[in-house]
Order: structure tokens, then sequence, then C-alpha cells
């Protein structure tokens, strides 16, 4: 039987990987003692990687297709040589198939309550859940930074420190968003798409990429949600004024209806009597207070540009200086815009406002629009 699996394990091999399972995520092929054979063919499908590990090394990384594997085993006359290990090979080779799939509807949720400040309710505690897919982006990096040499992997290995990674995340990203909490539900979509984006870092330090991340749902305490439904209601009932008495007397009318006899009757009844006629009293007094004329309304005044004094905004002149209240204009000598009369400068162009005209030949004073001079023709 011993000489029998001898030349059993001489055999050179045909590796290959059919997953039986969809959360696998690494499987090593089962070779007796490490020791694959020289020319052992390799054979690897679509949405797959095999790592292929010669003596201890990562020595090459083949992706979906038929391969050849050279090592330093050759069948039988290695084996004969390592007599000196007892019969053991010291040329030790493994191959690790990684499956490169989407791994999709992975759960996330919040296992504790996100504090937020919430500009309408002030400090307020977040719940929320979702889902989100990845894959194994790059192979090298994810056997380095977590399988290591185990034998399988799956994504229950990883799923706990992911979802913290997300919730760690997202927690950073709704704080800093400040988004109301009434309004986060019309930014489900932009904030997914945030949160992937922020994510993707972070994934790949272990070789994963993040392909999708959706927020299902943002949910307040029980407490703060009843306390919106109370809002609510008071925003449909509008008045609430109108509704107090409206409920007044609805209680008055059950009362009334009481027909229970003797002095409980009569009590009922004269307190009856007394809260128609205090409700019919305050609802006369609100309607005298909703059609007491209003005052009239003072008229509106300004300020004398001459000298200060208060005055009508639509008076004409001023009662106290009796000069004209409308502001005299001029037009700019530069570029023809409306400027105050006497003005220094225009505010349009900043040009200075020139008066006059001087004659450089005779010296006589002309208009500031005068071309030319009016006492001896000179061209100005």
């Amino acid at each position: 039987m011993g000489i029998f699996n001898f030349f059993k394990g001489q055999f050179i091999e045909v590796i290959e990987w059919t997953d039986q399972n969809s959360n696998t995520m690494v499987y090593r092929f089962p070779v007796q003692n490490n020791e694959i054979k020289m020319g052992a063919s390799l054979i690897v499908r679509e949405s797959q990687v095999a790592i292929f590990v010669n003596e201890g090394e990562i020595a090459d990384v083949f992706t979906p297709g038929h391969h050849v594997l050279y090592t330093q085993n050759l069948p039988i006359l290695t084996k004969l040589k390592s007599w000196k290990t007892g019969f053991n090979s010291p040329f030790k080779a493994e191959v690790y198939f990684v499956n490169t799939k989407q791994f999709i509807n992975q759960k996330w949720g919040t296992s504790n309550p996100i504090m937020m400040r919430d500009p309408e309710f002030g400090m307020i505690r977040l719940r929320g859940y979702g889902i989100y897919s990845y894959k194994v982006s790059d192979p090298v990096v994810f056997l380095k930074e977590l399988f290591g040499t185990s034998g399988s992997y799956d994504t229950e290995n990883v799923e706990s420190h992911l979802k913290k990674m997300i919730l760690s995340g997202l927690t950073d990203l709704f704080a800093e968003s400040k988004i109301p909490a009434l309004d986060l539900a019309m930014y489900y979509d932009e904030l997914s798409t945030q949160g992937k984006e922020k994510m993707k870092e972070r994934f790949a330090k272990f070789g994963f990429e993040i392909t999708s991340l959706y927020i299902e749902n943002l949910s307040l305490p029980k407490e703060v949600e009843q306390a919106m439904d109370k809002r609510t209601t008071m925003g449909v009932l509008g008045d609430m004024n109108t509704y107090t008495q409206f409920q007044a007397a609805e209680a008055i009318r059950e009362a009334a209806r009481n027909e229970g006899g003797g002095m409980a009757a009569t009590g009922a009844g004269i307190g009856a009597g007394a809260a128609i006629g205090n409700a019919m009293a305050g609802a006369f007094t609100s309607n005298q207070q909703n059609t007491a004329p209003s005052s009239p309304a003072e008229p509106a005044k300004i300020a004398c540009p001459h000298c200060q004094a208060q005055i009508r905004a639509n008076a004409k002149f001023c009662p106290e200086c009796g000069k004209t209240v409308k502001e005299q204009t001029a037009s700019c000598t530069s570029c023809k815009a409306t400027i105050k009369e006497g003005s220094k400068f225009c505010g349009e162009c900043g040009a200075q406002q020139v008066t006059e005209k001087k004659c450089p030949s005779c010296g006589m004073l002309n208009g500031p629009t005068a071309k030319f001079c009016g006492d001896c023709g000179e061209n100005l």
C-alpha cells in the first residue's frame, strides 16, 4: 500500500477548482506534501485568479486559461534524491485560487445610534442600514494582508471588519453633510455615491474594490418621530383657538345629553349653561377683535435734501426751507450720465465736471458743451 501511494504521488497533477460555495473567496488546492510536479497543468476558470507560490515566494499570478507550471519537483527523481529528508521534497509549491466575482448583498447597519446635531431638532440619534458589494481587485495584496497561508477564506472572515469601516466612514459623512433630518430621505442617492467614493481607498488597502453601496433607510428615535407626528397634527388642525372652542362645545353637548337625574343633572345643566355662556362670550370677543377697524397707518416721511427736516414722502416742497424736494440733476460733461447738480466728479466714469471752457486764443469763458469760442470762433 505504501509503494502504491508512493507511485500515485508521482503523477503530474491537473490543478483546477470549481466553487461549491458562493461565499468562498480563497481556496488552496490540496497536493500531497505540497509537492507540485514539474509540468503540472493549471486550469483557471472565468471569475478566478490563481496565485502560484513556489518555495515560499509568490512566483506568478495566472488569469483564466490553461497554464503549465514549472517547479523543482521532478517525478520520482526528486523523491529519490530526498532520502536525507525522509523522502519529503524540500521544494514546496502551492496554488491558491482567488474568487474575483462580486460578493453582493453584504449588509451593514448601525449597532449603536449615530449622534449628530440637527438645525431644527438639536442633538438627535440616527440609525440606518443598507447593503454593499465588493470584489478582489488585487490578489497579491489580498494574500499578503488578509488570508496569508489559510487553506480557505470566505466573506464571514472579513465581514465584521468591512462593516465597521463603512460605519466609520458614513458616520463622518453624515455629520459633515449637515443635512436636516427631515431632508435626509431626498439625499439617499447622493450620500450613497459619496460613501462609496469615501470607502475606495480603505478597501484598496486589503486588495478589494467596493463596487456599490446603498443606504436603504435612515431613521430617527421613536421619541423624535412621536414629536414630529404631534407637530404634523397641529399643522393639520390649523388655528388652535378655534379648535379649542370646538372641543369645548363638543364637551358641553355631551354633558347636556347626560340623562342622569337629581342634583347631578341640575349641576351638569348649570355647568353646561355657564360653559356655553363663557364660550359664546369668548367667541363674541374674538369676533369683535377680528372685526375692529384698524387705525390708519402714519404716512411715510423722508428727509429734505436741503435742510434735512422730516417731511411727507410725496411732498413737492419743504415746509421748513421752502425749497423744492425734487433733486436737481445735470449731465456728465464726459459720459452724459445723469448726476446730481453741482457734483465735482461723475459717479459713473469719474470724470471731473468742468463748468466753463476758457478760449485759449481770446480768453473768453464758454459753456461746458461749447465746441467753438463764441467771441473769436476758435476751436475749443
